[in-house]
């Protein structure tokens, strides 16, 4: 019997292959291939970053397709698969699925391409973008090649602003004081690897400044003449290069040592201490369209009425999702609450209604399968259950009437606790009730 369950359970989170093929125009692309295919190239590229569970995506294949024929040898058309290359979506800041970025002069800084999503308006986009790239260089604002070339480089000595120096003096009071997360590089002037490093920890660490907007830091010291750091993190060889990150003991870096290595770990290790996502109470339709879409799975609680539980209760069971979604926080998953009785439809939906509140569903948009939370409304059970998601395991059903239920708007909840209507607000004198019993018999 177990083996059926977990045929069934794999559904609610399935892997799923890339959308492109060695037989399309579309240029798969990846961390290993994607310094040399885009950042050293002088072609205009398109590319979309793209996660295969997401419905979207899968619409635009087919023009993503078309473009990329139509405008091959012209432009190049280029796709990643940013969930399973979380990094290099990371780098450039790409939020939600698809986003498409154009990859013109400056190779460091693409813009959003913000046009339509049809095979037509893709191409005209492209051929736009094109337009005012030759027109820049004609008119010698980048010369081409020479351009790329001297990024790849480092442009000399006036990049480092964005290193740190660090000293005996400053180091405890702006590393290990500061809550943030930083990469330190131990070096000493005579060595030829620090050398080589120089350029690509200036790049790193200007692009990482900007992508985590000032959280996480590269920083630099020079063990020749701060030798009590030195012997205090026990550097024997240059350049050594550690992270250090609040409450952990330094770990040594582990990473290749080009720009794109350094500034992917960054990365990670922001992600690692990024905010966890918004627990939004389920107020209209849109908020539950927009997060159970825009994300793989959305996670959604019924607490019970407020009479029930009065606000400490309430937010009692409140503070246990923000606990998962912190736990959880790197599968980009959405997390919604409604109250018992304000959105029946959902509930029916979800066959939620009848069996005790607090309750939790777990919903798949895309494939509209859902699995319900069987354990209790603890940190532990809900640990459990989602755990069992995201490894496929658990069962899941079909939500009632194959798409998402009509949502009521409503208040939200002011915090309080709540008050029991005052009965003398109804004056029955006022109904004819026969009236109404008439007209239900029609």
């Amino acid at each position: 019997h177990s083996v059926s369950v977990s045929v069934l359970g794999c559904s609610l989170v399935l892997a799923v292959q890339g959308f492109y093929s060695a037989s399309d125009d579309v240029v798969e692309l990846n961390p290993s291939n994607f310094n040399r295919e885009v950042i050293q190239s002088d072609s205009l590229w398109l590319i979309e970053f793209y996660a295969p569970w997401c419905g979207h995506c899968q619409n635009l294949t087919p023009d993503w397709k078309k473009a990329a024929t139509a405008l091959k040898g012209i432009v190049k058309v280029g796709a990643i698969d940013a969930d399973q290359h979380k990094s290099l979506g990371g780098q450039y800041g790409v939020r939600g699925f698809p986003t498409i970025k154009i990859f013109g002069a400056n190779k460091n800084k693409p813009e959003d391409y913000q046009g339509g999503r049809s095979s037509q308006a893709i191409v005209e986009g492209a051929m736009n973008a094109l337009r005012s790239l030759v027109k820049e260089r004609l008119s010698g604002k980048s010369g081409g090649s020479d351009y790329s070339r001297q990024v790849q480089e480092g442009s000399g000595g006036g990049s480092k602003k964005d290193v740190v120096e660090l000293t005996d003096d400053n180091f405890d009071k702006m590393v290990l004081d500061s809550g943030d997360v930083w990469l330190v590089e131990f070096f000493a002037p005579w060595c030829g690897h620090c050398k080589n490093l120089e350029p690509e920890w200036a790049a790193a660490a200007s692009a990482v400044k900007e992508q985590t907007k000032g959280k996480v830091h590269l920083g630099a010291v020079d063990a020749t003449v701060h030798q009590g750091l030195a012997s205090r993190y026990g550097i024997r060889g240059f350049p050594t290069i550690k992270i250090f990150r609040k409450g952990e003991e330094p770990e040594d870096y582990q990473g290749g040592r080009s720009r794109s290595d350094i500034i992917a770990r960054a990365m990670d290790l922001f992600s690692d201490n990024a905010p966890p996502p918004e627990l939004l109470e389920i107020l209209s339709e849109d908020i539950l369209k927009k997060t159970c879409e825009d994300y793989q799975l959305c996670v959604i609680a019924v607490l019970p009425h407020i009479l029930d539980t009065g606000a400490a209760g309430r937010n009692g069971y409140l503070e246990v999702m923000m606990k998962m979604a912190e736990k959880y926080k790197k599968k980009m998953w959405g997390w919604l609450w409604t109250e018992a009785g304000a959105q029946m439809d959902l509930e029916a939906s979800l066959g939620i209604g009848g069996f005790g509140y607090p309750a939790m569903a777990a919903i798949n948009a895309r494939k509209m399968k859902f699995a319900l939370l069987r354990g209790s409304f603890s940190e532990t059970g809900i640990h459990e259950f989602l755990r069992d998601l995201s490894v496929g395991r658990g069962s899941t059903a079909t939500v009632g009437g194959g798409a998402l239920p009509k949502i009521n708007t409503v208040e939200p909840w002011d915090g309080k606790d709540g008050e029991l209507p005052v009965e003398d607000e109804y004056d029955l004198s006022d109904v004819d009730l026969d009236d109404d019993f008439e007209r239900d018999e029609l």
